[in-house]
């Protein structure tokens, strides 16, 4: 496929790749037994979306993963997938989509390089260690040339980093930059700690948040590991498909994939969970990797004031600090999550378009959305709840 000395291979499954090659690529910093830097791309978690039905026939996610090698050693795989849809996502090119449509062209199928339904930021083409330039290269000029051969109209890799989003660039690709709030761990003991770095009002405001939550009728508690038993799925499906029905239309993962992650994935998971009379009523899920806790879904059976926020937000700083974690990735948009600390944070993603006049008008777009994206990130970033210099008198 590619004109490299690097052979570029198409997989409909990881069980043709294999884990230990896989992760070799994905997380190479695990081999010690430690956590990965990203648990979304090990082999594990991308494993659990297929076998579970979550990607794969009638999901609109086709796995294509690719893998390339050097003389026949294996130097970089990529979670890719066509996509017959642009739901779950997370980076939305609906407008585009319609655009080309309106024009008379077929948006779809199209190429996607991501993690199915996860907002995360992460390597999207994930090299082994001293393989990271040819390795980028020879998967970008992969996934191309197989948009090419096939007619499709565009590739895309979201969520990935920064760096690769400099490198794909340089390759020719269209660099975008959205945004999403995250909270950063300024090495506080405690929440407390964190507390102190806010301005007086934000300070009363949280604690008052977090008295209303804690005082719904029950009690808060974190499970991670061995701890996650069967029935805290049963009851996290309950609030999952709450959630799902009311953003999505219908859940993203199946049930099934649930039943996998207690199997596979539970020591990568954190699940925060609210009961009351001896009956689980919402709960907050969370992956734990190497510096980051990453939220990722959040549901009820019943509602209560501010319980939201001690769920997804605080319990999961409360989580970070405690583990000595840098951050909390708390999902996308949401820009009520300014006022609780987290702050507005650039993410990137890289595009491809088959047609060179489509593309060059996304590439207009994309330089005046850049433009005002970074005088937003900059606006909201003065409106954050941390303490300014001329206030730590004052407080």
């Amino acid at each position: 496929m590619t004109e490299l000395p690097i052979s570029i291979t198409v997989h409909r499954t990881l069980d043709a790749i294999g884990q230990q090659a896989w992760d070799s690529c994905a997380c190479p910093e695990a081999s010690d037994g430690g956590r990965p830097t990203d648990p979304f791309t090990t082999y594990r978690f991308l494993k659990a979306l297929e076998d579970s039905g979550s990607v794969g026939r009638g999901s609109g996610w086709d796995p294509l993963y690719l893998t390339a090698e050097l003389d026949g050693a294996l130097i970089a795989v990529a979670p890719l997938y066509a996509k017959g849809h642009s739901q779950g996502e997370y980076i939305f090119d609906h407008n585009w989509a319609h655009a080309y449509e309106n024009a008379g062209g077929s948006y779809y199928p199209k190429l996607q390089c991501a993690v199915p339904f996860t907002p995360a930021t992460g390597r999207r083409f994930l090299c082994k260690p001293g393989h990271e330039v040819a390795g980028f290269s020879a998967l970008v000029q992969g996934a191309i040339q197989l948009g090419v051969e096939n007619e499709l109209s565009s590739f895309h890799a979201t969520f990935c980093t920064e760096g690769e989003a400099v490198a794909g660039e340089a390759l020719g690709l269209l660099h975008r930059v959205t945004q999403q709030f995250h909270w950063c761990n300024d090495g506080y003991a405690d929440f407390d700690g964190f507390l102190a770095a806010l301005s007086s009002r934000k300070r009363k405001t949280i604690r008052k948040e977090r008295r209303t939550a804690q005082d719904f009728g029950g009690r808060i508690f974190t499970v991670t590991g061995d701890q996650i038993e069967p029935h805290h799925w049963d009851a996290f499906w309950q609030f999952y498909q709450d959630t799902g029905s009311r953003k999505w239309g219908s859940p993203y993962l199946t049930r099934q994939f649930f039943d996998i992650a207690q199997d596979v994935l539970r020591d990568d998971i954190a699940l925060v969970l609210a009961e009351r009379d001896g009956v689980l009523i919402a709960g907050a899920l969370n992956f734990i990797g190497r510096d980051t806790l990453y939220g990722r879904y959040w549901g009820c059976i019943e509602h209560h004031s501010c319980l939201h926020f001690e769920l997804c937000y605080y319990q999961a700083i409360d989580l970070a600090i405690e583990l000595r974690l840098e951050a909390v990735e708390a999902g996308a948009q949401g820009e009520h999550k300014l006022a609780r600390g987290y702050l507005p944070t650039q993410t990137h993603s890289l595009h491809w378009v088959a047609d060179k006049g489509f593309a060059d008008a996304i590439s207009r777009y994309l330089k005046a959305e850049r433009a005002a994206m970074d005088e937003e990130i900059e606006i909201l970033t003065a409106y954050g709840p941390f303490r300014k210099l001329d206030q730590e008198e004052q407080d």
